[in-house]
């Protein structure tokens, strides 16, 4: 492993993505968010996305110096066209017109369409917990789920993501694919040439699969069998049908060259909770909170996250050694 400082993490991710042609503030806007995921442990929104994106910006698969641009949809929504760039920097644009929208209309959303990769979901609506807002996210992703019953992916492993404000304390967040496992996993495996636990993944033939390489070319497991794949068709029809983005089984991958930009979908609601609930939002949830915490050891998802962010201010992050020299090879 070796150890780099945040600010490290940061430069050595915007060095390669500058130097795979890609503009400084889209590599910049980029590069922070996938050193906030690595900081808060999810590594496969990390800094090991950093080759594939700077293959994506070599071949033309994301348009490195895209310009993300935000029109009204009615007077309580925006479409941002993220312009088959990265979707950090539409992402960004969104939060930004959303927290004054919201303080206007009570309700606001963002649909996001010709997007790429959407990262860490819980720390976009967690930036708007910040600001007071009650938020959800949804994002498709390229096929890797087939329908229950089915051979064939479909289904991406379609994000959703929720965070509130919590008084006195970050924000509750709460943050899951709709997979069993990540597709990355997977293909970590593979390339250990180690198998994988049952009920993650079907073969082609649409066989359960302890097999990552016969998993790779079957489909993954959703959460919760046929109720986890019925909210992944719900992001599909958000995502595609409604704000735009191709469905899943038209997206192209996003761990190779191959094909041309994906142009995903996604979609961000907020609500101002001061207009709902009778104006009692804080001491509602400072109740709830009461309630959880009289549970002990029972606790609200969020402490490993913000023990990792503690350390890693502290300390650092430590990277595969391969992966650091990886990227350094990128910076030319």
């Amino acid at each position: 492993m070796v150890a780099i400082t945040l600010a490290e993490a940061v430069a050595l991710a915007e060095g390669a993505l500058i130097a795979s042609g890609v503009s400084p503030a889209n590599a910049a806007a980029t590069a922070a968010a996938l050193v906030a995921a690595e900081v808060d442990g999810q590594a496969g929104h990390g800094l090991s996305r950093v080759p594939s994106y700077a293959l994506h910006a070599r071949v033309g698969k994301v348009a490195g110096h895209a310009v993300p641009a935000a029109a009204p949809a009615g007077d309580a929504g925006l479409r941002i066209d993220a312009a088959n760039g990265f979707a950090y920097p539409a992402i960004d644009l969104a939060i930004e017109r959303l927290v004054p929208l919201a303080a206007r209309t009570g309700v606001a959303a963002a649909a996001i369409h010709r997007s790429h990769h959407f990262g860490q979901a819980g720390r976009h609506v967690e930036r708007l917990a910040d600001a007071g807002l009650v938020a959800l996210a949804f994002a498709n992703t390229p096929a890797a789920m087939a329908l229950p019953g089915g051979r064939r992916s479909l289904m991406g492993t379609n994000p959703v993501a929720f965070a509130a404000p919590l008084p006195g304390r970050a924000p509750l967040v709460i943050d899951m694919a709709l997979s069993v496992a990540a597709r990355g996993k997977i293909m970590a495996a593979s390339k250990a040439g180690k198998p994988i636990p049952e009920g993650w993944a079907l073969d082609a033939q649409g066989d359960p699969t302890t097999d990552a390489k016969a998993a790779l070319g079957g489909s993954l497991l959703p959460i919760g069998g046929a109720k986890g794949a019925a909210l992944a068709l719900m992001v599909e029809v958000i995502c595609a049908a409604l704000v735009g983005g191709n469905f899943g089984w038209n997206a192209s991958g996003f761990f190779d060259g191959e094909g041309g930009p994906p142009d995903l979908g996604q979609l961000l609601v907020v609500l101002d909770p001061g207009r709902f609930g009778g104006g009692d939002y804080a001491g509602r949830m400072a109740h709830m909170l009461a309630v959880v915490d009289g549970e002990a050891p029972a606790r609200l998802p969020g402490d490993r996250r913000l023990a990792l962010r503690r350390k890693a201010a502290a300390e650092g992050l430590n990277i595969p050694e391969a992966l650091h020299a990886e990227i350094l090879g990128l910076t030319g």
